[in-house]
């Protein structure tokens, strides 16, 4: 087990949903659009921070090392330190959890970490052969020689790469994200309805949660060039139903397949960050203590049902820390897909699968859904890959304060096989 790391305040943007053309903000944009209001409304400042860590998995060509790119637009100064970490979805709890290191060995005192994704201006790249074509071209001196590269161009050449989607299939099992959840949906027999319902639910739970403020406090007002705001997750349907959603079509297994556009993540832009804090700086600064990040853990598994990570990544925090599912006051799992969830909590219920897969003597038990998701998930909220990791800690901890809870888990999937999950406790009441 670690030793405990404060987490004093956090703040997100709204996630926005991706449509037909790259949105308005890029991944920096919405680092510094949501960490600016945070560090304002603290009593140090923005240059008293050790450091600043990152978690963004596609940055375009002008954010290299994004989190240097967003320190320095925050007035960090050119003195703090900032770098980038990348884990897949886990890039926002990477961030936290390097930082918490960084601050468990004496490095640091004040660490601003998060995570940042513009999912909508994920990179469209060129092909091989177009590269080499204009390797040709570049090369080419002579009129005579621009002439016959020039009679070289194929139409077949100008075929786009789309990053996104490359990005969102595992290439070492040939398999997209979608397909993983479709296996683990035939695994444990989880049906359609079952999957539907629960995005239903998603979406119920989060307009409820707006309706009733939770995110007050958390969710930072954006403002575009042209005057735009936008206040709250923009992927809400306020009207999804189970018969609408029974009428969408298999997206990745055509045409018997569960998994639908409706029942998974939605493709999304945000930024999420929270302020880790020595006790030191602590007692220096005189700081509020939202909750204290007790442990961490990473974990690995079969790339094919990379979805049931959390279960792999949450077990042995359990174990560490002698706890059960049922000692968990509060629980977030990142929905991926609803049939992903679904299937955690299957897995831990089922003693084949605790025994075959983690080496325990029978199941786990149940989670009561009341614990889980209560304001919803990606699946209505959307999923920034950078940024989830980040945003589901920071919730966590918000949702231990407002209903006088104690201990939380924040936990999702991993793209490649992997799972991650930090156990929370609430600061002093």
């Amino acid at each position: 087990m670690m030793s405990a790391v404060n987490i004093v305040d956090g703040s997100r943007t709204p996630f926005l949903k991706a449509g037909d053309k790259p949105g308005p903000f890029l991944a920096s944009d919405l680092a510094v659009a949501a960490a600016r209001p945070l560090l304002l409304r603290q009593p140090f400042t923005a240059q008293d921070l050790d450091e600043v860590i990152l978690g963004c998995v596609m940055p375009t060509a002008d954010e290299v090392n994004i989190a240097r790119v967003v320190s320095l637009r925050l007035g960090c100064g050119k003195l703090v330190p900032a770098y980038t970490v990348q884990r897949n979805c886990a890039s926002g709890m990477q961030a936290i959890d390097s930082a918490a290191k960084d601050i468990q060995l004496g490095r640091a005192n004040l660490v601003l970490a998060g995570g940042t994704e513009a999912m909508s201006h994920a990179p469209v790249m060129l092909n091989d052969q177009m590269v080499a074509w204009l390797g040709r071209w570049m090369k080419a001196r002579l009129l005579s020689q621009k002439l016959k590269t020039l009679g070289q161009l194929r139409p077949a050449m100008l075929a786009p790469v789309i990053g996104l989607l490359r990005g969102l299939t595992d290439h070492t099992v040939g398999l997209s994200m979608g397909q993983t959840t479709e296996i683990i949906a035939d695994r444990f027999s989880i049906s359609r309805e079952r999957m539907d319902a629960y995005a239903v639910r998603s979406h119920q739970r989060l307009m409820a949660g707006i309706e009733q403020g939770h995110f007050k406090g958390e969710i930072e007002v954006l403002f575009d060039a042209s005057g735009g705001q936008y206040t709250e997750d923009s992927g809400l349907r306020r009207d999804s139903s189970i018969e609408s959603l029974a009428k969408l079509r298999p997206v990745f297994d055509r045409p018997y397949g569960k998994v639908t556009a409706g029942n998974s993540a939605q493709i999304t832009d945000g930024a999420a960050w929270v302020i880790l804090a020595s006790d030191q700086a602590v007692r220096d600064y005189k700081l509020p203590v939202l909750g204290r990040l007790m442990d961490v853990n990473w974990a690995g598994l079969n790339p094919a049902q990379m979805g049931l990570g959390p279960v792999h990544a949450s077990t042995p925090v359990l174990q560490r820390n002698n706890l059960s599912l049922q000692d968990i006051d509060y629980w977030e799992i990142n929905e991926a897909f609803a049939g992903q969830v679904l299937g955690c909590l299957e897995a831990w219920e089922s003693d084949d699968y605790c025994r075959d897969e983690l080496g325990l003597k029978k199941s786990l038990g149940s989670i009561d859904q009341a614990r889980l998701n209560i304001d919803g998930g990606a699946v209505s909220q959307g999923h920034p890959v950078g940024a989830s990791g980040a945003r589901i800690v920071l919730h966590v901890l918000n949702v231990l304060k407002r209903e006088n809870l104690n201990r939380g888990i924040a936990t999702l999937c991993i793209g490649g096989g992997q799972g991650g999950a930090c156990l929370l406790e609430a600061g002093v009441k």
